[in-house]
């Protein structure tokens, strides 16, 4: 089953004193997939500014730009309608020869790697190869996914956007964004190629057609069953037509909505509204 949903995305930034010039980059624009339909998409700048608009490494699409007139407020909203697919399920022919056959390997070798935000942990070294322990590549995903969701409490305000796979575990709590970046540390120390995965999910299972509903950014994870395959650790639910997709990379520091450097007084507010409807 297909849902249509339209997001709009706001980022409101509110300065103590005057910015007199900030560089940013925005990753707010809804990916193209075999899942993922985008049939309109658009991000606004105020104080306006004239993106340079481009497709980075991890296949996302950004909007970088420069403000260069003195302002104390920086809104950026991203405006889309995605058309999403239904739910997908693990791909259960793919074996462990397979996952792990050198060019495989070599050729997702960033995604095998750890990072700031999914690093080494000798305890989750061992740990993911007790969990992980499966007949196949699936199997391990799965099982991998459900421990995370058992082992760790949702509990909003508990981490930071800073927080590691490794400080989230260690004190047994955190929000989507640490669930994924625990996944990716046993995934890739199982040898699975492993990338984090940024959007949202309509929190609604049966939402009405034209109702506006608040939601949130959300993470999850692909992992490459010889082929992407996506899975929730934080809802234990399949990826499907609830899931719009914007941005993938090695971690959260690949994917942030907005990101940039400014000159001038110190940030006050950050406000950030994120707005679903299923539109059909």
């Amino acid at each position: 089953m297909s849902w249509r949903i339209a997001t709009r995305h706001v980022s409101s930034y509110r300065y103590a004193s005057t910015v007199f010039a900030s560089y940013n980059e925005a990753r707010m624009t809804p990916v193209a997939s075999h899942r993922q339909s985008v049939l309109e998409s658009h991000v606004s700048i105020r104080p306006t500014a004239p993106p340079l608009r481009y497709v980075d490494y991890w296949a996302t699409t950004v909007y970088a730009f420069d403000v260069h007139e003195p302002h104390d407020n920086l809104v950026v909203t991203g405006s889309s309608v995605v058309e999403t697919a239904g739910a997908e399920v693990l791909n259960e022919d793919a074996g462990w020869e397979l996952v792990h056959r050198p060019d495989v390997q070599d050729r997702y070798s960033e995604l095998l790697l750890p990072t700031p935000y999914a690093p080494l942990e000798p305890a989750l070294r061992d740990l993911a190869h007790d969990v992980g322990t499966s007949e196949t590549p699936a199997q391990a995903v799965a099982s991998v996914s459900a421990w995370v969701r058992s082992a760790m409490r949702y509990e909003p305000g508990t981490t930071q956007v800073s927080t590691s796979a490794v400080e989230a575990w260690r004190q047994g709590s955190g929000v989507c964004q640490d669930f994924a970046h625990l996944t990716l540390v046993l995934l890739r120390e199982l040898g699975i190629p492993a990338r984090y995965t940024s959007g949202y999910l309509h929190p609604r299972v049966a939402a009405a057609i034209g109702e506006t509903v608040k939601g949130a950014s959300h993470a999850w994870v692909e992992a490459w069953l010889g082929s992407w395959q996506p899975v929730d650790p934080t809802n234990g639910e399949p990826v499907g037509e609830r899931h719009v997709t914007v941005a993938r990379g090695r971690d959260y520091a690949d994917v942030a909505p907005l990101h940039g450097l400014y000159h001038g007084g110190a940030l006050e507010d950050l406000e950030v509204t994120v707005e679903l409807t299923r539109v059909a």
